[in-house]
């Protein structure tokens, strides 16, 4: 196993305060919280954790803010994802300057379906501007959110040009035979999944571990998957399952609120509600019904 990057590494949910603004100290509990649990580390400012919603400062501001807590840089991704290039450089550089050479970036997201030179080029220009032979970057590939694919060749590309620098790619796909051609094709590279019931299948042929939304819920279980992903359990498979549903009681509302409130009726902590704009709290009649089904599976919870 590629020893770059491997294991657990939730995607971390960014609490806000009722004005909007990050609260860092519910962020830096919660990051200690994964880590208490047994997670590698945690995974800032990705689409969990609604990083595009997030100003560079307010980025910056809060990997500082967890660093001086004493989180250490070694347990961090720092996904450096913006609309602008020269936003990603900046972000990445500081990572980079406070010792956060993990990191993730995607290309910016508002053209459709870019060519891969471009794609390329743009992984490129981030790498060479960071400027530092330490950096070990994910390609951050969720095309139905981004509609930026990384084929095969795009990924041989980065990895020839910027070789050590260019480590993997963290699969948003939602596709698991997408997953296992990669852990296939590449088994030099770190193959980091989202999807939580192919983190196991993939790990099976190759790949390396998770970067997940689930983990922030159930840390514990999904540590369980990733430290033997040849023997899952049946009953852990049927708890990831009934908490994955929960995601799906309505197709159209969005995934980042359902998991705060289920992360506020785990805690008992409501302030975890708030979202940053465009997204919004559950409707009442939602939020009440995740809330009712978290309960309702019971005592298995105990354990995640």
């Amino acid at each position: 196993m590629n020893p770059d990057i491997n294991g657990l590494w939730p995607a971390l949910l960014i609490p806000v305060k009722n004005n909007s603004d990050v609260d860092t100290d519910r962020a830096i509990a919660h990051a200690k919280r994964m880590l208490a649990a047994g997670c590698d580390g945690v995974t800032l400012f990705g689409t969990t954790g609604e990083g595009p919603a997030f100003s560079v400062a307010e980025r910056k501001a809060l990997l500082q803010a967890m660093l001086d807590a004493g989180i250490k840089p070694g347990q961090i991704v720092v996904t450096i994802s913006a609309a602008a290039l020269p936003d990603a450089i900046e972000l990445g550089r500081h990572a980079s300057a406070l010792g956060c050479h993990r990191q993730m970036f995607m290309p910016p997201f508002y053209f459709r379906q870019p060519p891969d030179a471009g794609i390329v080029e743009s992984v490129s220009q981030v790498v060479r501007g960071i400027d530092d032979s330490r950096l070990k970057l994910l390609l951050y590939h969720i095309p139905f959110l981004s509609s930026v694919v990384f084929t095969h060749e795009s990924i041989q590309t980065l990895v020839q040009r910027h070789p050590g620098q260019v480590i993997g790619v963290k699969d948003s796909s939602g596709d698991l035979d997408h997953a296992l051609a990669l852990a296939r094709a590449f088994p030099a590279l770190c193959i980091l999944v989202g999807a939580e019931p192919h983190v196991a299948p993939t790990m099976r042929v190759g790949g390396s571990g998770s970067i997940n939304g689930l983990a922030n819920i159930a840390p514990k279980l999904m540590r369980r998957v990733v430290d033997n992903p040849a023997q899952v359990s049946k009953s852990d498979e049927a708890l990831m399952l009934a908490l994955l549903a929960l995601l799906n009681q309505n197709p159209g509302l969005p995934f980042v609120a359902i998991y705060k409130t289920m992360l506020a009726e785990q805690t008992g902590d409501d302030a975890w509600l708030n979202v940053r704009a465009p997204l919004t709290h559950l409707p009442s009649a939602d939020m009440q019904a995740v809330r009712a089904s978290y309960r309702a599976i019971g005592a298995a919870l105990e354990n995640v």
